[in-house]
């Protein structure tokens, strides 16, 4: 694979694929539906939100650690149940953005209430940047083009925020990546866009 057609998120998935099909399979076979494991990931996703609002950065880390798997799990239990619809898709990607908002949204509400209005500028460019990188995605779809390409893509986004959450004094260094990373891989990706669809 050349580097320019390199990406982590794809590479990791590969790396992975056999270990989340088995736990799929386990899973289906003990009567959990894929929508159901979704569902609870975002729960745990606003739970987690509401301890980063609260200023309790480490902890709400831990949630996250532990809820932001699911978000791979509920496509192995797809997979291994043969669902064929797309509603499940949609679900997720839907559920996706509002996960993103409440991560962000919570940093944002404890930089508000602690007057690091700085912070907070940063962390809504990160959730502006991470939804036009997504929404490129959805649109470029419905186009017939897939585009996965750009430096922060959600998987990676992921890691970085968990990092900081766990690792609070990187958190400045993380909202700069963010707030410019996102919104670079947006630019990224409609570049693509615009190189293959003219």
């Amino acid at each position: 694979m050349k580097f320019d057609d390199f990406i982590f998120t794809e590479w990791v998935r590969a790396q992975i694929r056999d270990r989340m099909g088995e736990l799929g399979r386990t899973l289906y076979r003990i009567g959990i539906h894929p929508d159901m494991v979704t569902l609870f990931g975002t729960f745990m996703v606003f739970v987690a939100g509401y301890i980063i609002a609260q200023g309790e950065f480490q902890w709400g880390g831990v949630v996250l650690v532990l809820a932001l798997p699911l978000d791979a799990v509920d496509g192995a239990v797809a997979r291994a149940m043969g669902r064929q619809g797309k509603f499940g898709g949609v679900l997720d990607s839907t559920l996706d953005r509002y996960a993103d908002a409440v991560i962000f949204g919570a940093l944002s509400y404890h930089f508000a209430r602690t007057d690091q209005l700085d912070y907070l500028l940063l962390a809504l460019a990160a959730l502006t940047g991470g939804f036009a990188v997504s929404y490129i995605r959805a649109r470029a779809g419905e186009a017939g083009l897939s585009v996965k390409v750009g430096l922060l893509d959600r998987f990676v986004r992921v890691i970085i925020i968990v990092a900081v959450l766990l690792v609070p004094p990187l958190m400045p260094l993380g909202l700069w990546v963010m707030a410019i990373g996102t919104n670079f891989t947006a630019l990224q990706r409609m570049w693509y866009v615009y190189k293959n669809t003219e």
